[in-house]
């Protein structure tokens, strides 16, 4: 149960990244998220509210710290990614972004997990296919996509501290680290989209677009949440850092984008080490 939510949470996170980096080129990624958040707020709060979130809210110092680090730092993994899909291509872009998964895996080790070597062969490979994702790109690019690299690198980093924080949160509470992370989340851009001027404005047609993202998104955190609390962060966080693959797929069906052969086989290869982290 915890690989197919951990898996569910791919293919929710690679739809929703793949929506946000449309809109993101027609609007500014801070606006992009600051209606979006402000909107999955209201659905989980709605949620909560009709009792669909129960189960107790645990010791909030077990919860609250975490909620807020995940928070903070997904708000600018997603800016950093959004701007990136916008900007570069996002069959190269997600899967560099997803290269932060690493980091929960090395957390998780350090703190002690063992997984089996069928599943450390799983990650093993399944970095590596994001690594060859990248392809050609992450040499003799243009300027503009060597930006878009660079943004998807600290995005990957943000990401990996974000996943690990989120795991850790709904160890005590998943709810309770839902709610603190999107109140954190939706603070921070609504008060960054404030803050600046001369943006376009969201219109009622944007409005659609940006619900769906933002519940999508919300979708995969509370599936990622809650397969971290049945199986090990280091291969949960494996299993669920799968989305560039159908990012990939999408900007491929939607966008006209196109993949080297390298670039093939390193979603090949990304899906080959789920398979292995979720046999062993």
């Amino acid at each position: 149960m915890s690989a197919a939510l951990a898996l569910l949470a791919s293919a929710l996170w690679g739809t929703s990244d793949f929506l946000g980096g449309t809109v993101s080129r027609r609007l500014r990624a801070v606006q992009v998220l600051a209606v979006s958040q402000a909107l999955s707020c209201a659905v989980l709060l709605v949620v909560l509210g009709a009792g669909l979130g129960r189960g107790g809210a645990g010791p909030t110092g077990a919860w609250l710290g975490w909620s807020v680090l995940a928070g903070a730092t997904w708000a600018g993994a997603m800016a950093a990614l959004y701007t990136a899909l916008a900007r570069g291509t996002m069959g190269v872009v997600a899967p560099i972004a997803a290269g932060g998964t690493v980091l929960p895996v090395l957390l998780g080790l350090a703190a002690g997990e063992r997984p089996a070597p069928l599943q450390l062969l799983g990650v093993a490979v399944a970095l590596a296919g994001v690594v060859a994702s990248a392809g050609p790109d992450l040499r003799g690019g243009s300027r503009g996509q060597g930006g878009a690299i660079a943004l998807a690198l600290v995005a990957a980093v943000l990401f990996g501290v974000e996943v690990w924080a989120v795991a850790r949160g709904s160890a005590a509470s998943v709810t309770s680290t839902l709610l603190g992370m999107r109140v954190t989340s939706a603070a921070l851009v609504v008060a960054a989209a404030l803050a600046r001027r001369g943006a376009e404005r969201v219109g009622p047609r944007d409005l659609p677009p940006l619900l769906a993202l933002g519940v999508l998104d919300l979708a995969a955190t509370a599936a990622y949440a809650l397969a971290s609390r049945g199986a090990l962060v280091s291969v949960v966080a494996v299993l669920a850092s799968l989305y560039p693959a159908v990012t990939v797929l999408l900007a491929r069906q939607v966008h006209g984008e196109r993949l080297r052969p390298v670039q093939a086989a390193g979603v090949v290869a990304v899906l080959a080490g789920a398979v292995c982290a979720g046999l062993g």
